[in-house]
């Protein structure tokens, strides 16, 4: 502990600051927006357009646009009410200035503006305004449009009337442009505000999402409009799968005053994407609502199986895991007082919501399993095949475990493991051949660094089950490395390095292999992900030699950046590497490895899109083609160093 103290300092009850208004705000941006990154500046988006579908939400919205300006500002204009006008005599404000100034100000805490809304924690509106260089609202009300506008939280001028607009015209208009000195970057990116906006129209069945991107350049624009809401929201996360029978099973009702909506349709694959919403928030730790439906699920298939002799009476249960594979499932409820664990919005509480989801599942699922004997039949078969991979996983398993325990050795035979025992200290690189490998285990730090080689391309578990998983080498090698088991076994308090290095050719090949590394932790161990422990090398792609001095360049623009100052002439050798093992121990370890020196990119988990996440996983790993040749067609203009 430091011993040193500044004599001059005070510490009185004058040094206890007070954050006024949107200071707090301003001061601690990570506590209201989660941070001041990429994502938290699309955050800002979704604050404004929440308020919108609350709108919708309680029937008085259709149509919300949003726009990207030149300037990468953003307008959100709906068709609602329109933000109160009058004065809020508590505040003695009107009440639009007192929802854009004042932190906890809205129509949703039980004043009876909204039956049930999402937003956060109803801040929504006064964040944006806070965190923004600027920000105007315009309210159309009664024939007038009246108008206020605030920099950095504070209020320019009253609100006043600026122009006439028809009688019949209602709704709110929001243009803001964040504060560059709050964030890291201001560049909206039109595909993630896509995918988010689609996420929303799907959930409100009926509500049209206009997205207009005016950037030079890029303009474009799509309109998102569901009838069949969370219906046709399976049906879209199912495109690139072949699903099991034609019609999305649907489930919907009222129980104890939580409304319920459930879609699901099973398909070909191996996987189960369920994704659960409240108030249309993404709940992507589950909660109640989840185990719910999880139950109902679990239960009245099981009596079906039994009732109809699909499963004899000595036979094992189905358990939850076999029904539930290739399941893609949407559950949504709407609640008037939800209560989350946790700020984040993670993970729903309410304990009504249990069993509103149970009852209403488990009514209309056995109503539909009776009518649909033979879709009812083909879900009950492929569970029960299943079940028989699933037992012949837990063998292998179980197999690998006594393995181990007689051999008295559980670590992979190829891995060059680190001498330093504590994870913070570790870092494993998972390296692509055994030509790598070797030059990566010459060039490692000892102490701290491991090296796994692999040979070939891993197995592609986007189109196999739990025991093929665990019957493939190269996965069993990762697995046994890392030390935290996969699935309903993994445990992140037994991982054995704290930075997982994927480390593969800066080729197309590489690429592939990446992708089938990333595949694999996405599935069976995603919580390596969320918590921030897995990495990409970024190996050089050229070298450069003039003079005796050598430069690397990560990508074409760092090339000809490096080539402009040391002069384009006859004295520049520019060798372009295809592979790491065409690098030296040395070179591999200065330009890749040494923690000093080299580039890692960090994989991340959006939460916010993670159905989009699963859908991108299934169109490029999975057996349908046409998805897939979209998906390329579609982002072929983003491509760089493609290796041909």
């Amino acid at each position: 502990m430091s011993t040193d103290t500044n004599t001059n300092a005070e510490y009185g009850a004058d040094q206890i600051q007070i954050l006024e208004g949107l200071e707090a705000v301003r001061k601690r941006p990570g506590m209201y927006i989660g941070s001041t990154s990429v994502r938290g500046l699309h955050h800002l988006v979704y604050e404004i357009v929440d308020n919108a579908v609350d709108e919708a939400l309680a029937g008085y919205c259709d149509t919300i646009e949003v726009q990207i300006h030149e300037d990468n500002s953003i307008t959100v204009i709906d068709d609602g009410r329109g933000i109160p006008v009058g004065i809020n005599h508590k505040a003695g404000l009107p009440a639009v200035e007192v929802v854009f100034t004042v932190l906890h100000a809205g129509g949703k805490f039980g004043g009876g503006g909204y039956k049930v809304s999402g937003g956060l924690h109803g801040v929504g509106a006064s964040v944006v305004n806070a965190l923004s260089n600027w920000l105007e609202v315009q309210i159309f009300h009664e024939g007038k449009v009246y108008q206020q506008r605030y920099e950095r939280g504070n209020t320019m001028y009253p609100l006043k009337v600026v122009g006439e607009c028809d009688p019949e015209k209602s709704g709110t208009q929001v243009t803001f442009s964040p504060d560059g000195s709050i964030f890291e970057e201001t560049v909206y990116d039109y595909d993630t505000l896509k995918q988010r906006l689609r996420e929303m129209a799907f959930l409100t069945k009926g509500l049209k999402i206009r997205l207009v991107d005016e950037r030079s350049g890029m303009e474009q624009e799509e309109e998102f409009h569901y009838e069949g809401g969370i219906k046709e929201f399976v049906t879209y996360l199912n495109r690139s799968k072949e699903a099991l029978y034609p019609d999305v099973i649907y489930c919907e009702g009222e129980k104890n005053g939580v409304y319920v909506e459930v879609a699901m349709q099973h398909n070909d694959s191996y996987g189960d994407s369920t994704y659960s919403f409240v108030n249309n928030i993404t709940t992507p730790e589950g909660g109640t609502h989840l185990a719910g439906f999880r139950n109902a699920l679990t239960k009245t298939f099981n009596e079906y199986a039994k009732s109809n002799k699909i499963l004899k009476e000595n036979e094992t249960a189905l358990s939850g895991d076999d029904i539930r594979e290739g399941l893609t499932a949407i559950i949504s409820v709407k609640i008037s007082e939800p209560q989350f664990e946790g700020q984040t919005k993670q993970k729903l509480g309410n304990s009504e919501a249990r069993g509103a989801v149970d009852s209403v599942v488990s009514e209309q699922l056995t109503y539909f399993l009776e009518q649909n004997p033979v879709v009812a039949k083909s879900i009950c078969e492929k569970s029960l095949l299943a079940q028989r991979a699933r037992e012949a996983a837990r063998k292998a398993r179980d197999l690998t475990r006594r393995k181990t325990a007689l051999e008295g050795m559980s670590l992979p035979g190829k891995l060059a493991d680190c001498s330093d025992k504590d994870p913070k200290n570790c870092e494993i690189f998972i390296v692509e051949g055994d030509s790598a490998g070797g030059s990566a285990k010459t060039a490692r730090s000892r102490a701290t660094q491991a090296i796994l080689p692999l040979r070939g391309k891993i197995l592609n578990v986007e189109k196999a089950r739990l025991d093929k998983i665990y019957g493939n080498a190269e996965i069993k090698a990762m697995i046994t490395a890392f030390g935290t088991g996969i699935h309903d076994d993994f445990d992140i308090s037994k991982l054995r390095y704290h930075k997982i290095i994927i480390m593969t050719d800066a080729d197309v090949d590489g690429a592939h292999i990446s992708t089938l590394m990333l595949t694999f932790l996405y599935r069976f161990m995603p919580e390596l992900i969320r918590q921030g422990h897995v990495y990409l090398a970024k190996p050089p792609l050229f070298k450069i030699e003039k003079n005796k001095k050598v430069w690397y360049a990560y990508d074409e623009i760092e090339l000809n950046k490096i080539l402009t100052e040391i002069g384009r002439d006859g004295n520049n050798k520019i060798q372009r590497y295809k592979g790491l093992g065409e690098m030296d121990p040395e070179q591999l370890w200065e330009t890749t490895m040494d923690p000093e020196t080299r580039v890692l990119e960090r994989v991340t988990i959006d939460e916010e899109t993670s159905s989009e996440i699963d859908l991108t996983f299934t169109t490029l790993m999975g057996d349908k083609v046409e998805p897939r040749r979209e998906f390329i067609e579609t982002n072929a203009k983003y491509v760089q160093n493609l290796d041909i």
